[in-house]
């Protein structure tokens, strides 16, 4: 059993908005078990940080949100190795696919599986190891915002089954709008679920966070060679005047890392709220859209359930 009260995880943590907020939170937070959990940690994310901070409370797990049974094996281990009780959950991890439709190991198109499905499943098997006042943070976006005219296409929401299975005339869409369409899921899942806590005696908050632009992240991986030189070479330089241009709400990586943390661990008492950095501004129209939520929340409890049991408890947030 670990000797510190509590841990805090943070998916997507070995990277880019993700390490930063790990970096902060754990400087923070020097007595807490942080764990980051990503595919892989090729740069030894834990161990920088540790080395950094002159502490030892970081650690890798590896996770895979594209495949259920390595979610589920996740949560054995964390089982397993008897740590605090989650005292806050930052849901980060994503991955933008700009090309044709791709799968996850389930089958699931890519940009919902990972962004949306696998975090959904983490959460869910996670609830016994989630502390009794819990903070859950779900990190979105402006490009779920079709009013904030991100330069993404419009997010659209049919209904979560023709996001997990695009039907054949949609195969050819713009992979950036399954991207901004997971944005709007993660918001929509973050109201369902905010909702449900709000008729249990759960002290848990949850709310959806919009880091802003982040030039130079991983985020742009699978664009061109062009895009990506862009994107880590060049607009990385021209933040300053992209605020200018663009909007207030670009940033650094680091900078971002700082205002996760923020909401994380100084915002503690909102829930069901939609931040833009450190500011609480409206979401999108489509995601207070009840039906919606509704639609995505019973999909995903009854696409995840593996038996009838297991279905109660992910309903009930037992």
């Amino acid at each position: 059993m670990s000797s510190v009260s509590r841990s805090i995880l943070i998916t997507g943590g070995t990277s880019g908005l993700g390490f930063h907020a790990a970096t902060a939170i754990a400087r923070r937070c020097p007595d807490s078990d942080i764990v980051i959990a990503s595919r892989k940690d090729p740069d030894k994310a834990a161990d920088a940080i540790n080395t950094k901070l002159g502490q030892r409370n970081v650690q890798f797990m590896p996770l895979d949100l594209g495949n259920s049974k390595n979610v589920r094996s996740f949560v054995n281990t964390w089982a397993e190795k008897k740590l605090s009780p989650i005292s806050v959950l930052l849901l980060n991890a994503g991955l933008q696919f700009p090309g044709e439709v791709q799968y996850t190991a389930d089958g699931l198109e890519s940009t919902f599986g990972i962004n949306h499905v696998g975090h959904a499943l983490l959460f869910h098997l996670l609830q016994p190891y989630i502390a009794e006042e819990a903070r859950i943070v779900v990190t979105a976006s402006g490009t779920h915002d079709p009013a904030q005219k991100s330069g993404l296409p419009d997010a659209k929401y049919d209904t979560a089954e023709k996001l997990a299975h695009p039907p054949a005339a949609t195969l050819k869409t713009d992979g950036r709008q399954h991207y901004s369409t997971s944005k709007l899921c993660n918001v929509l899942w973050s109201y369902a679920l905010d909702r449900r806590l709000s008729s249990t005696n759960k002290k848990w908050t949850v709310v959806a966070f919009d880091p802003g632009l982040m030039p130079g992240t991983g985020l742009a991986r699978d664009y061109g060679l062009i895009a990506r030189f862009l994107w880590h070479k060049v607009l990385p330089a021209l933040i300053p005047l992209l605020r200018r241009l663009l909007s207030p709400n670009v940033h650094t990586a680091e900078e971002s890392g700082r205002n996760m943390t923020w909401v994380a661990l100084d915002d503690r008492n909102t829930s069901g709220k939609y931040y833009e950095a450190r500011k609480q501004i409206p979401s999108s129209k489509d995601s207070y859209d009840e039906k919606k939520q509704e639609d995505l929340w019973e999909w995903t409890v009854n696409y995840l359930a593996q038996n009838q049991q297991e279905k109660q408890k992910f309903e009930a947030l037992s």
